[in-house]
């Protein structure tokens, strides 16, 4: 069933499911631990403590914890923190992208090495992109994954659409193809490839010297 063409993209934010978070010796100290060992977050207020709490969870919109405090309304300092802590632990951080549908996430970029930093990448719209040729899929529980050798990251493919998008990467395609091909949103292909080039898992057609493919 295609897509309501409203519909909206949603970033949302995890912690790795290996990830233990606990009180520090201080009281506005927090400890993170996981696979690389423990991470300190010092300055740790109540809107910190809310965020992480429910980043353990699953995955939440960080405006709906990040920038309100006690129902009072915003508090940018609080944001600007949060965000400045999960940039410098984006190695225990999963990045999932949501639809306002309630029927689950389309795909969630996942961090395998300490040096990952992921942030969503806007590809060139009329220049051919496609999978780079290592990529490997394997289907789990959770959907279809993707791998690349040295790779910061794998992507879970947890929806169709996310899937059909990954289908026409097979063979080099311009961005504004895939959107005219598939019965999606334009915005919505638009954010599952933001966040396949920000994984690596979709990048510009290089050209060779003799300008073929």
């Amino acid at each position: 069933m295609p897509l309501p063409a409203d519909s909206c993209t949603l970033h949302l934010w995890s912690l790795s499911e290996d990830v233990v978070v606990e009180p520090g010796q201080c009281d506005d100290e927090l400890v993170l631990t996981g696979r690389w060992g423990r991470e300190s977050v010092q300055g740790a207020g109540p809107v910190v403590r809310e965020a992480l709490r429910r980043m353990v969870l699953g995955p939440v919109l960080l405006l709906n914890v990040g920038i309100r405090s006690n129902g009072s309304g915003a508090d940018p300092s609080a944001y600007l923190f949060l965000m400045l802590m999960l940039s410098r632990l984006s190695h225990l951080v999963v990045r999932t992208l949501g639809l306002d549908d309630l029927k689950g996430p389309l795909l969630s970029v996942l961090p395998v090495s300490r040096c990952a930093s992921f942030t969503p990448e806007r590809l060139p719209s009329l220049r051919e992109v496609r999978l780079p040729a290592e990529v490997s899929f394997t289907l789990e529980p959770a959907g279809v994954a993707l791998d690349l050798p040295d790779s910061p990251h794998r992507v879970v493919l947890h929806r169709p659409e996310a899937i059909w998008v990954v289908g026409m990467l097979a063979w080099p395609i311009t961005p504004d193809d895939v959107s005219s091909a598939l019965p999606l949103p334009a915005k919505v292909t638009e954010g599952i490839l933001d966040y396949l080039a920000g994984a690596g898992m979709a990048a510009p057609v290089r050209a060779t010297a003799t300008g073929s493919r």
